[in-house]
C-alpha cells in the first residue's frame, strides 16, 4: 500500500485498531494526542479493504509484541531524563522532559489542541495578554500562530511581546489560567517551572504567520526594545534557512555577496545549501567556487560566523525590498 516505513507503521496501527472493534478502540484513541488521533483516523477512512493476510501480519506482530512486553527499567521517569540529555543536551532535553512529564497536569490547556484556532481566540479574546501569551505557548506553532492571526493587531502585537520575553512560566502563573478555563492544572503546587514561551517561541510563532503580521509585530517590539526585536529576527531566520529562497531571489542575492564573503560563510554551511549555491551560478563559476572551498584552509568558527551574518543582512534588506521572497509559512501572494 505505501513504500514509506512511518506510513506503513501508521496504516498497521489503524488495522489493528479496525480489528479491535469499536469500544476497544475508542479507549485506545483516548490516550492519543489530536494529531495522532486526526491522522490515524484519515488513514482507517482510506483503508476501504485489507487483504487478509496482511491483517493476520499485523495481529502477529502485535501478539509477539506483546508477548514480549515487560518492565525494562524500574524507573521510567530517571531513564527519559537520562536518555534525553545525552541525545539532545541539558537544554534542550530539559525542555521537552517538562512538556513529556509535566503532560499529565495539563489537561485543559491540552483540551485546547482539540479546537479550532478561531473558537480558541474567542475563548482568549478578552483576556490578559500575560494570560494569553502563557497559555499559546503550550499550543503547536502553527495553532498558535493561527489564534493570534484572529486577534486585532494591538492585541496581537502584545501577545507576541509578551511571549518573546516569556522567561518560563511559575506554578502560581499557571494557576491563574484556571480563571480562563476549568481545570487547566491538576496540583499545581506540585508542578516545577515549565521552560515554555522566549524568543526562540515567538520567533517560530512569527514563522508561521505571514510577512505582514511579521512586519506590523516586529516593528511593534522594535519600538518596545529594538534588542529584542533583533533577538527575534535572529532567531527568525538562519544561515541555513538561505535554502527556503527561491532560485530568482537566490541569485539576486549571490550577485551582492563577494566571492570571499561567500567562501568563509559556506565554511560553515550544509553540502545541500552549498549545492544550492553551486546550481544558482554558471558551471565556471560554480567549478572555481568549489575548487576555492577545498584549497581554502582551516578558518576560526567566529570568522565563518561573522560572514554569515553580514549575508544575512543583506538577505533582510532584499526581503524588504521585495526582491526576495521567503518560502513557507504564512500568506502568499502573487503578483
Amino acid at each position: 500500500m505505501t513504500s514509506n516505513p512511518d506510513d506503513k507503521g501508521v496504516e498497521d496501527a489503524a488495522i489493528l485498531l479496525m480489528s479491535l472493534g469499536e469500544e476497544e478502540a475508542a479507549e485506545v484513541f483516548k490516550q492519543l494526542a489530536p494529531k495522532e488521533v486526526q491522522r490515524l483516523g484519515e488513514t482507517i477512512a482510506r483503508l476501504k479493504s485489507v487483504p487478509r493476510d496482511r491483517v493476520e501480519t499485523v495481529l502477529d506482530q502485535f501478539n509477539s509484541a506483546a508477548q514480549l512486553d515487560s518492565m525494562l527499567v524500574a524507573d521510567t521517569d530517571e531513564y527519559v531524563k537520562a536518555v534525553l540529555r545525552k541525545a539532545l543536551g541539558e537544554d534542550k532535553a530539559n525542555l521537552l522532559i517538562d512538556r513529556i512529564l509535566q503532560g499529565s497536569d495539563t489537561t485543559g490547556i491540552e483540551s485546547l489542541k482539540w479546537m479550532d484556532a478561531q473558537s480558541v481566540a474567542e475563548l482568549l479574546r478578552n483576556e490578559h495578554p500575560q494570560i494569553v501569551a502563557a497559555i499559546l505557548v503550550h499550543l503547536d506553532f502553527d495553532q498558535a500562530a493561527g489564534v493570534l492571526k484572529q486577534f486585532v493587531e494591538r492585541q496581537r502585537n502584545e501577545v507576541m511581546v509578551r511571549i518573546a520575553t516569556l522567561d518560563g512560566i511559575q506554578p502560581s502563573a499557571l494557576k491563574d489560567l484556571n480563571e480562563v478555563m476549568s481545570k487547566v492544572l491538576a496540583g499545581g503546587d506540585r508542578m516545577r517551572k515549565s521552560n515554555l514561551g522566549g524568543v526562540k517561541t515567538a520567533a517560530e510563532i512569527l514563522n508561521m504567520m505571514g510577512n505582514a503580521v511579521e512586519t506590523s509585530v516586529l516593528d511593534f517590539v522594535r519600538e518596545a526594545d529594538g534588542e529584542l526585536a533583533q533577538k527575534i529576527m535572529d532567531n527568525m531566520f538562519t544561515f541555513d534557512d538561505l535554502e527556503k529562497i527561491d532560485d530568482k531571489g537566490f541569485q539576486a542575492m549571490l550577485k551582492e555577496v563577494q566571492s570571499d564573503q561567500l567562501i568563509l560563510a559556506l565554511k560553515g554551511a550544509s553540502q545541500s545549501l552549498r549545492e544550492k549555491v553551486f546550481r544558482n551560478m554558471s558551471t565556471r563559476a560554480a567549478e572555481s567556487l568549489r575548487e576555492d572551498l577545498e584549497s581554502r584552509g582551516p578558518v576560526r568558527l567566529s570568522e565563518v560566523e561573522a560572514e554569515q551574518k553580514e549575508i544575512l543582512k543583506i538577505v533582510r534588506r532584499l526581503v524588504d525590498e521585495g526582491q526576495i521572497v521567503m518560502a513557507g509559512g504564512g500568506d502568499e501572494q502573487l503578483v
